[in-house]
């Protein structure tokens, strides 16, 4: 459409005053979202892709201007929260004073911020935040005044700069980067009244970063991530630049996150030491002594804070996904389950600097993510924040269920099972076609957060979602994790497979319409699953996928190699190297015979952009059906919203033209 018939619609439209304001306002909506997205933006390449139809956007609308909420902090008073969130394209910081309260937009940056951390010093007004440049990941540390509404760049752009931990007195901030040689991430410190200087506490060869102070800002905790199932916690003085281990044991196990008691006597830390999930537990400094506290919750412990005074700890479990919201007073060793959470993953726990509350964020299939205040001596929660859901009825969405189905293989004599998540239409009797979604990682999990997306598909085309969690996914015991790694790779697939032989025993499920989608690791699945089951599948989409495991590991930027060579193995090893190009979807692209789209980020640096490229190239050169989307201003994922429109616009026209109408044309 062009500028001047814009114009000219909204002259008729006004003149039209018999219309009510809600149709009026629609179909100016309508008219320049229809400009926007049909004329799409530079940074997008569409290789092979048909116009999508104005149809599509339009009815995609309400769902693309849903919103959700990040918490960033408190402000030093207590006074409001710091959010983030998206009015615009892509997320910014904003500001919250009070339930239901205005939110006020504070940064306007075109590239997304990805954290904030207000400064807990009173007379210091303002927030470290970090973001990049076209989601190259290499972020860099700056400082908002909100005084002067001033920016100021703390860190350098050609490094990996993150993970801010202010001190309790907020003079001071520690944080990860990788200045000294690209490869290790090593912890600094910097006095934000003397930015321009800083101190390299640590020199290390692996992946440093620092975890929480002391109350009085004299010991740094620090952790040694070394892979999905290891890492290490060390305390470090700053003054001395001296660390020495916290936990003394050669048990390999993951340490997650850890905080100071306020007499310094005790640190509580979340860990899977002689256990298959992450508990609460409590070392003693003075003995070594440590005590497991939450030894009654068979599920992860997924986030840890301790309130100022020191009295209550506060923590979430992850169970299937969904959340639980648990409080620990110390005296008493006593544990409370909070009731009456909205259902949803809990997150972003942060305690107010004065009152005994407690804000988190909850996420779920009808709650999109927004702020809630919980009063810790009566259990009250207020919503804070109040998120756009595009105008639709989130009453109406679909909320998962969780089931299991039998795999190839055994565990104790006993078929071992896969945990997954279904979200099947309200209306319709089926047989539904069906979408199986992949997470990525591969060390995660399938999160039954709020996504507009997947509800579209549900509602709008009477798709059946199925989300499982493959071997190697978290959540179910480290042992479940490891169930992938090195040489185990295939096994994932193979789950896979015994999913697909699971849907033709589902009456309500339409066998000969099942489509696959991942993104990252999700997309090697998918691609995997499009060589190896091609007959029992319509199409598959393949976000940033890997293709060539080898090509891979030697492009996958410097400072994640070693990390991914632990969890895929090593490609300088030549029985796994000879193993890994066996199992590399580029190989056995000849397999493709289904329609596959493919979305890459150009700047993408742990999924380079000639993995999707080569795939591309090898399935057209089968004369295979492939589309392909290319967004020169991404990364690994997608951080402005018009790229996101326009990429979700061209999945609902793959999938009607591949999966819900069954064709191939």
């Amino acid at each position: 459409m062009h500028k001047n018939s814009i114009f000219m619609c909204i002259i008729i439209m006004t003149k039209q005053i018999h219309l009510s304001c809600g149709i009026l306002f629609f179909l100016l909506a309508s008219a320049v979202f229809c400009q926007s997205a049909l004329n799409t933006s530079s940074s997008l390449i569409l290789d092979s892709i048909p116009p999508i139809p104005s149809r599509i956007f339009n009815r995609m609308l309400q769902y693309q201007n849903t919103r959700s909420v990040s918490i960033q902090g408190w402000d030093a008073w207590g006074k409001g929260l710091f959010i983030t969130t998206r009015f615009g394209e892509t997320n910014q910081v904003h500001y919250v004073q009070k339930p239901s309260g205005m939110r006020r937009q504070i940064t306007f940056f075109d590239e997304p911020v990805y954290y904030a951390y207000p400064c807990p010093d009173s007379s210091v007004h303002g927030f470290l935040f970090e973001t990049d440049v076209g989601g190259s990941e290499y972020t860099r540390i700056c400082f908002f005044d909100t005084d002067k509404s001033i920016t100021s760049v703390l860190t350098d752009t050609v490094s990996k700069s993150s993970g801010v931990v202010w001190s309790h007195k907020g003079d001071l901030f520690a944080y990860t980067s990788t200045k000294r040689n690209a490869r290790d991430f090593d912890i600094y410190v910097k006095n934000i009244r003397k930015p321009g200087e800083e101190l390299r506490l640590s020199e290390k060869q692996g992946s440093w970063s620092p975890v929480c102070w002391s109350f009085d800002d004299k010991k740094l905790v620090i952790s040694e991530y070394i892979s999905a199932n290891e890492s290490k916690l060390y305390l470090l003085d700053p003054a001395t630049k001296e660390s020495s281990p916290l936990i003394q044991s050669d048990v390999k196990a993951l340490f997650t996150i850890a905080r100071w008691s306020r007499d310094g006597k005790v640190v509580y830390y979340v860990s899977d030491e002689q256990s298959e999930f992450l508990r609460l537990r409590a070392l003693t400094l003075s003995t070594g002594k440590s005590e497991v506290l939450t030894a009654s919750i068979p599920w992860n412990i997924m986030e840890l804070e301790i309130s100022p005074d020191g009295k209550t700890v506060a923590f979430t479990t992850n169970e299937h996904g969904f959340g639980s919201l648990y409080l620990y007073t110390i005296a008493t060793k006593s544990l409370k389950k909070i009731p009456r959470v909205p259902a949803g993953r809990i997150y972003n726990l942060r305690f107010h600097p004065v009152e005994y509350k407690l804000a988190f964020v909850v996420s779920g299939a009808q709650t999109p993510g927004d702020a809630y205040l919980l009063d810790c001596k009566t259990s009250a929660i207020t919503q804070w924040t109040f998120s756009e859901t595009g105008g639709l009825n989130p009453a109406h969405f679909v909320v998962p269920t969780v089931f299991y189905y039998e795999t190839f293989d055994s565990v104790d004599g006993k078929p071992r099972t896969i945990p997954a998540l279904m979200y099947k239409p309200k209306t319709g009797s089926g047989p539904f076609p069906v979408l199986i979604k992949i997470h990525g990682g591969p060390e995660s999990q399938y999160w039954p957060t709020f996504d507009p997306e997947v509800q579209y598909w549900i509602i709008e085309m009477g798709i059946a979602v199925i989300a499982p969690n493959v071997r190697g996914s978290a959540g179910y015991g480290k042992t479940y994790l490891t169930l992938d790694n090195g040489f185990n790779r295939e096994g994932a697939v193979k789950d896979i497979g015994t999913l697909l032989s699971w849907i033709t025993k589902q009456t309500e499920l339409d066998t000969s319409r099942i489509a696959v989608m991942g993104g990252s690791y999700g997309g090697f699945m998918t691609l995997s699953c499009m060589t190896r089951y091609a007959d029992k599948l319509a199409c598959g989409i393949d976000l940033y996928g890997i293709s060539n495991f080898i090509t891979f590991l030697k492009s996958t930027n410097e400072y994640r190699r070693d990390l991914r060579r632990v969890e895929y193995g090593d490609e300088r090893d030549s029985a796994m190297s000879s193993f890994l190009q066996k199992i590399s979807p580029v190989y056995h692209s000849r397999n493709i015979t289904k329609p596959l789209l493919i979305f890459q980020g150009a700047n993408d640096p742990r999924v380079p952009q000639g993995e999707s490229e080569q795939m591309v190239a090898a399935i057209r050169k089968n004369k295979g059906i492939v589309w392909y989307m290319l967004a020169k201003d991404e990364g690994h994922g997608i951080g402005k919203k018009q790229n996101r429109d326009v990429l979700d616009a061209a999945v609902v026209l793959f999938l009607e033209r591949f999966l819900v109408r069954k064709s191939a044309k």
